[in-house]
């Protein structure tokens, strides 16, 4: 596996590219952005829901991978996953003067998702509520219903943080699913906004 290493900016900005022998992914990202996208993942229910997670966050991406899908989407999804929890903890920094915090219910249609943030530091996963048979389902033509979780789980592990979902309704798999990153994107974008009232780091350990 070769890594560049996600790489900072002045601002909360990184870049990182990542290449194995199963997957290449560069991803770029702008804490401080409005939500512009330029996502190409070769699987096209994933670059739709990564558009979703960058118009509601409000976090400008860009997303270009390739991979051997011609076996499995699974390592092109969790790669870019990984990329993108790798650079969300580069752009934080040392996370001072962040809300930390943040929580989302979003619907849609039939389907409803519950998301909560913690930018602790400490990752943590908690997922929930599916309906039954809902990793089965293929959605797109590529995206395995079982890929949601495994999104999820990169991303905490690799970015630090804490995330509680919770699919309270659905039917539809493809609903469910893009419920879950919509709420993910706006508790995700509450976290990691500057706080005016806040000082320093956001912890009364100091550090997170």
């Amino acid at each position: 596996m070769s890594e560049t290493g996600a790489k900072p900016s002045a601002d909360r900005t990184a870049r990182m590219e990542r290449t194995t022998s199963e997957s290449s992914v560069l991803v770029e990202i702008n804490l401080d952005g409005t939500g512009v996208s330029d996502i190409s993942t070769t699987v096209p229910f994933y670059d739709h829901m990564l558009t979703a997670l960058c118009k509601h966050s409000l976090i400008d991406m860009t997303v270009k991978a390739t991979g051997d899908t011609h076996i499995d989407a699974h390592h092109t999804v969790e790669d870019v996953a990984i990329t993108f929890g790798e650079v969300l903890r580069t752009a934080l920094g040392n996370k001072a003067g962040i809300r930390r915090f943040g929580e989302a219910t979003v619907p849609l249609d039939e389907a409803l998702a519950h998301a909560v943030v913690d930018v602790s530091g400490r990752p943590y996963l908690v997922h929930g509520g599916e309906p039954a048979g809902q990793e089965y389902h293929l959605i797109g033509g590529h995206f395995t219903g079982s890929l949601t979780r495994h999104v999820f789980e990169a991303i905490t592990l690799h970015a630090g943080i804490c995330l509680h979902m919770n699919v309270l309704a659905g039917r539809d798999p493809h609903h469910i699913v893009e419920a879950q990153f919509k709420a993910f994107a706006r508790a995700l974008r509450s976290a990691v906004e500057s706080d005016p009232r806040v000082e320093g780091i956001p912890s009364t350990k100091g550090a997170l």
